[in-house]
């Protein structure tokens, strides 16, 4: 990969990452009810589901996926409508992801359930296919080895995908921490579920 190309794509996918987003608003949401700590398993999935999709556009499957987009309908679907039903549970203050009254006590979401999210959101994301399928071709050199230039890429865009959903998930733990001291916890549901709605809506109407 040439000097002048890496240095080009360096900010121009930055800008692009810390756009508000799904994977990033899900960041801020679970910031917001469970903590950065617990989160970074939602992080975890979303990572994984970031370079598929990213190799996969590298390779050329994700232009198959595009042009035959009931290949994951279902999963689009699926995952929008468990996530829309996330943020109706924590609106009513209910489910495990629902920040309880007593701040003491701990949520009981699973890692398995968090890292789940974060894969299924960042794969089903039509946007996130065509957004790297006209991202990625530009930087890369045809006269150069692939694999080189693609591990680089990866690298890079995974790096900043991490810091902007660290950022976000920061963001939602420090509007927890004002809202605690006011002890308005069914507020704090009320948005937190709000974001998880539309993250949902978002989702399967793309």
């Amino acid at each position: 990969m040439e000097y002048s190309a890496l240095i080009l794509f360096i900010p121009t996918f930055f800008a692009v990452s810390a756009t508000p987003g799904l994977c990033m608003t899900l960041a801020m949401t679970l910031g917001m009810t469970i903590g950065v700590r617990r989160s970074l398993w939602m992080m975890s999935g979303e990572l994984v589901g970031v370079a598929l999709v990213t190799v996969s556009s590298l390779i050329g499957v994700a232009t198959l996926l595009l042009a035959r987009p009931n290949m994951f309908l279902v999963l689009k679907y699926l995952g929008g409508a468990y996530l829309f039903y996330l943020g109706i549970q924590m609106w009513r203050s209910r489910g495990k992801m629902a920040i309880p009254e007593n701040f003491s006590l701990q949520n009981n979401v699973t890692r398995k359930s968090l890292i789940t999210q974060g894969f299924v959101t960042a794969i089903a994301n039509p946007k996130g296919w065509a957004f790297m399928i006209s991202l990625l071709p530009p930087f890369i050199n045809p006269e150069l080895p692939l694999h080189p230039q693609a591990t680089i890429l990866v690298a890079i865009i995974l790096l900043f995908e991490f810091v902007c959903l660290l950022l976000y998930a920061a963001g939602g733990r420090t509007l927890r921490h004002l809202l605690q001291q006011q002890g308005n916890v069914i507020l704090l549901n009320r948005i937190a579920g709000s974001l998880m709605i539309c993250v949902g809506a978002w989702l399967a109407l793309t």
